[in-house]
């Protein structure tokens, strides 16, 4: 089982393609991971996410969806899985599972009832730790949440998750500039060997000079190149280049996410993009998540048009 040396670069968080009747549609998906892990500047895979229609998915799909992108990745590229649970005993289920699946680490996200009564730093590391206990030959991410939400962690919190052992990353989406900077300062006294990943999609340029080692992002299973190369460009201190390739990521952004952060109907617009773009074959959502309606077709069309990815 490959491990990842050093989360350092871009990892696409990957699509779920469905059937017309909501199944999870293997071949797609397998032909989506290999497609993935074939671009030179990818170091990872990771299932589960938001992109991935995670909340839509019951706890053995979702090992599932592990096991299947795993098994096609495997002497290839590592494999990340993670874990949206509510409790102690529910999140160790879910890490045993995709251990088993064949995930070599696991991106913690905040349980939902945080965001509805908050949380003490009590609380994220046992959260932490439990998961840790269940599955202890695999890596923890951990995800961290806008800061307007009361799953948000403090900069104090962060360097504490920062000195486990067993955390190598962080997966950074603070929606706030100046707290991102305080964080990633945080993070970076307490463990300079950690990785730090962007996860704000909808402003890759501005977060990535920020000092980070690469971005854990949705927008990666639609548009991994041009992710990479601006990485590269940031990387290079090129940047002239960097805004020249994040003008072409900008319409696209505006026609998948508009003027907000990622959503559910976001993400569905994403797969139409990906079906525009003949990433996937079928852009199917699950209910309740709504397909795009045709205005945002239209838009992604165009978007898709001016970067040169149309194919239908």
């Amino acid at each position: 089982m490959p491990s990842i040396a050093n989360y350092r670069g871009i990892i696409p968080a990957i699509s779920c393609p469905f059937t017309t009747d909501h199944r999870i549609d293997e071949p797609a998906l397998r032909k989506l991971a290999s497609w993935l892990a074939g671009h030179d500047g990818v170091v990872a895979i990771m299932t589960n996410g938001h992109t991935g229609e995670v909340f839509s998915l019951t706890p053995a799909e979702r090992a599932e969806v592990t096991r299947i992108v795993a098994d096609e990745l495997r002497g290839r590229m590592p494999v990340i899985s993670s874990i949206v649970c509510e409790g102690l005993a529910d999140a160790a289920e879910h890490a045993r599972a995709a251990a088993a699946a064949g995930a070599v680490a696991l991106d913690v996200m905040p349980p939902h009832h945080w965001l509805r009564f908050g949380f003490t730093p009590g609380h994220a590391l046992q959260y932490f730790e439990a998961i840790h206990r269940a599955a202890p030959e695999l890596d923890l991410v951990c995800h961290v949440y806008p800061a307007w939400t009361r799953a948000s962690y403090s900069s104090q919190l962060l360097a504490e998750l920062a000195r486990l052992p067993y955390l190598q990353a962080f997966k950074v989406g603070q929606r706030d500039m100046n707290k991102y900077a305080r964080d990633i300062q945080a993070i970076r006294e307490a463990d300079a060997s950690k990785a730090i990943l962007t996860c704000h999609d909808e402003y890759l340029l501005a977060s990535m000079v920020q000092g980070v080692d690469g971005a854990l992002v949705g927008f990666a299973t639609f548009i991994p190149q041009l992710i990479i190369d601006l990485w590269n460009a940031v990387k290079a201190g090129d940047l002239k280049q960097a805004m020249a390739v994040q003008a072409l990521i900008t319409p696209l952004k505006d026609a998948v996410y508009g003027g907000g952060e990622p959503t559910g109907e976001a993400h569905a617009r994403m797969k139409g993009g990906m079906y525009l773009a003949g990433v996937l074959a079928n852009a199917t959502v699950r209910p309740p998540t709504e397909a795009p309606n045709a205005q945002e077709m239209d838009a992604l069309r165009a978007a898709v048009a001016q970067a040169g990815l149309s194919k239908r």
